[in-house]
């Protein structure tokens, strides 16, 4: 897939004029393929960070154990003093993208309440990539915090 500078470069309208090509108009390109000056646009990497840390909190949950949808948001909520509150229309989402990586495994069981459910557990591969999530994560609160802290 191309990369496109979202300012100061061709947009895709204008590549695909130059170019003149089915091909270089129908594809789709993603937030994190749009580029200034090499660097992802502060929008996209907002975006980014938002799915990567919910990912990140999905997988630190599920070392608890299997748990349904609701159970993870009610533990994210319950762990972080009820500052988190997971809504539902992003949290499903997350599931599936982990899922789709093979980061966890999802089984239908009857819950607590003797209803169907969704259950979520943390893969061997998951584990593996939480501790790579925690590792970037640090670094990346650690970078934040160079930025914040009071010039000498």
């Amino acid at each position: 897939m191309g990369k496109w500078q979202a300012l100061g470069g061709d947009s895709k309208k204008q590549h695909c004029e130059r170019k003149n090509t089915a091909d270089a108009c129908s594809a789709t390109y993603t937030p994190t393929e749009v580029l200034h000056r090499g660097h992802l646009h502060i929008e996209y990497l907002y975006m980014d960070l938002l799915k990567g840390t919910l990912d990140m909190l999905v997988l630190k949950t599920l070392r608890l154990g299997p748990m349904h949808g609701y159970g993870i948001a009610k533990a994210i909520r319950t762990s972080s003093s009820d500052a988190l509150e997971i809504e539902f229309g992003s949290l499903y989402p997350s599931l599936k993208r982990l899922e789709l990586k093979g980061w966890v495994a999802a089984k239908w069981e009857t819950s607590e309440h003797n209803r169907k459910a969704k259950y979520y557990r943390l893969t061997p591969v998951g584990k593996k990539q939480l501790q790579q999530e925690h590792s970037k994560w640090t670094g990346f609160v650690a970078a934040v915090s160079r930025v914040m802290e009071p010039a000498s």
